[in-house]
């Protein structure tokens, strides 16, 4: 009796579907796992394991104040298999916005953001800001506290937006208050119009990773051959081992730890402390150290510029596909973390007990132009005493920005408390 699957025919269909987003050869370095980690693929996975689980969920979810919180509860009780197909939903959805971020920092790492991939690093930047739009759009829809009180809390920061914001939240929120024209209208873009986005990025984003050649590797001489190896099953077998431990381990948070389901929401009863999905949690730590302009607009306007400008920056020589650049640049980076750890708190500290009790020096005006000045300097001595060139100063920057953005994070879910 013959295997139809190991029949050539089959074969055949699945090879041409492989090497519809694979070449037929790859540079053996390029399969090597600690150059990607597979993130890529794992975001790929993801968004189509959030997909499945949010099609089946939509049989059961009805998007109205009055029901959209027993339909949840339905769901998790009474459909067989719900509440386990909503962990994934949920999981998924968590990782997804994790492996995102982190597949945009080995790129930057990498160096793979410059000459002809800056077009798909930009792809790239709005993928990610797509998914955080995604997993904030259905943060609300179980319609518990915990959903209703931190859609609530991040909408109104856009109330310190200069002239458009009280407008902009109004437009968001479709209404005054949190309701239910703010549920339809985040259902609809959840279910709808951002999965369409993405799927269209993502094709344009994977066709571009394969015109340009591929994953980065390490720039060789011409004298040096490029030893290149069949994509099957050298590539595939380890794609796949990947996409089986990522399953596992959805799987394994899915039975042992439930998405959070709170109490219905209430608008009357505020929960003590408000907070924000985990995500921006770092901008709500901001708010109250900084002038809600900088935290809401300034900061993440000159972050939104930055990454968008990225690829416009000029190297002194090409290096990509070598994680942190050159052993500089990984000493470096290592510094700027390390140094961003300790200073973020002390800067927290000396806003709060020493800065922040003089009225001249109130909302963090003079703790945001020290910081500021601080990372002017940094880039001025890296330049004329380490002699590094934009990539390795960019991502020294980077790495400080970042480590001071998780640990406002961490300080906001971990130890802001009550008041």
């Amino acid at each position: 009796m013959t295997n139809f699957s190991d029949s050539p025919k089959m074969n055949n269909k699945w090879n041409n579907l492989i090497l519809h987003l694979h070449p037929k050869m790859v540079p053996e370095e390029a399969i090597k796992f600690t150059l990607t980690f597979g993130l890529g693929g794992m975001a790929a996975l993801l968004f189509v394991l959030l997909a499945f689980t949010g099609i089946l969920m939509r049989f059961v979810y009805v998007p109205s104040p009055e029901a959209a919180y027993d339909s949840i509860q339905h769901l998790k009780n009474e459909v067989l298999f719900g509440n386990f197909i909503r962990n994934v939903h949920y999981w998924s959805g968590t990782l997804l916005v994790l492996i995102t971020f982190l597949h945009m920092l080995r790129v930057l790492f990498t160096g793979a953001y410059n000459q002809k991939r800056g077009g798909n690093w930009i792809i790239g930047v709005c993928l990610l800001l797509l998914v955080i739009a995604s997993n904030f759009t259905g943060y609300l829809l179980p319609w518990d506290q915990l959903a209703y009180w931190a859609i609530t809390v991040s909408t109104s920061m856009l109330n310190y937006v200069p002239l458009i914001g009280e407008s902009l939240n109004k437009m968001i929120i479709q209404g005054n208050e949190v309701g239910a024209p703010t549920l339809l209208v985040f259902y609809a873009l959840h279910t709808g119009v951002l999965p369409l986005a993405m799927v269209v990025l993502m094709g344009f984003h994977f066709w571009k990773t394969r015109k340009a050649g591929g994953v980065v590797i390490p720039q060789r001489s011409d004298k040096e051959k490029l030893n290149k190896v069949p994509v099957v099953p050298n590539l595939i077998s380890i794609e796949f081992v990947v996409a089986l431990f990522l399953i596992a381990l959805i799987f394994l948070l899915s039975t042992f730890f439930n998405a959070p389901l709170e109490d219905e929401a209430n608008p009357l009863i505020t929960p003590n402390p408000s907070k924000a999905p985990w995500y921006f949690m770092g901008f709500q730590e901001l708010i109250l150290h900084f002038h809600p302009v900088i935290a809401v607009v300034i900061i993440p306007a000159c972050v939104l510029t930055l990454l968008f400008y990225l690829p416009g920056f000029k190297e002194v020589y090409p290096k990509q596909g070598i994680w942190f650049l050159t052993p500089m640049g990984k000493k470096l980076a290592l510094i700027a973390g390390v140094l961003a750890f300790i200073l973020t708190p002390l800067f927290i500290l000396l806003n709060e007990y020493l800065l922040g009790k003089f009225m001249l020096f109130k909302h963090g005006i003079l703790t945001f132009v020290l910081y500021i000045g601080f990372l002017f300097v940094s880039a001025f001595y890296l330049r004329k005493y380490q002699k590094a060139d934009n990539s390795i100063r960019i991502q020294t920057i980077t790495v400080f920005l970042i480590t001071t953005f998780i640990v406002l994070t961490l300080i906001g879910i971990y130890l802001r408390g009550e008041g």
